[in-house]
């Protein structure tokens, strides 16, 4: 992911944003989801790689969620589509 797309997704400070990505199968997903969550955490410490994956919270499915980095096609954030080939 790039250093543009990443300080977008950082500015958006827990805003709802739009992420559009390739799934692990191969399908590709849309979401709509925030960062910096940290109301529904049970405690306990995080495994995920954050340097590999976004850790988001998914409004639709109420649960968080890890996003590939390199496999986000598009963010949507404060009323601005980027996609990763306008990057």
């Amino acid at each position: 992911m790039s250093n543009y797309l990443e300080t977008q997704i950082a500015d958006s400070k827990g805003k709802f944003i739009t992420v559009t990505f390739t799934k692990n199968d191969g399908t590709i997903r849309t979401m709509n989801c925030r960062t910096g969550v940290t109301s529904k955490l049970s405690g306990g410490k995080s495994t995920v790689d954050h340097d590999k994956y976004l850790v988001v919270y998914d409004i639709k499915n109420n649960g968080y969620r890890c996003i590939n980095r390199q496999s986000i096609l598009s963010v949507k954030t404060m009323g601005k589509t980027i996609t990763m080939e306008g990057v």
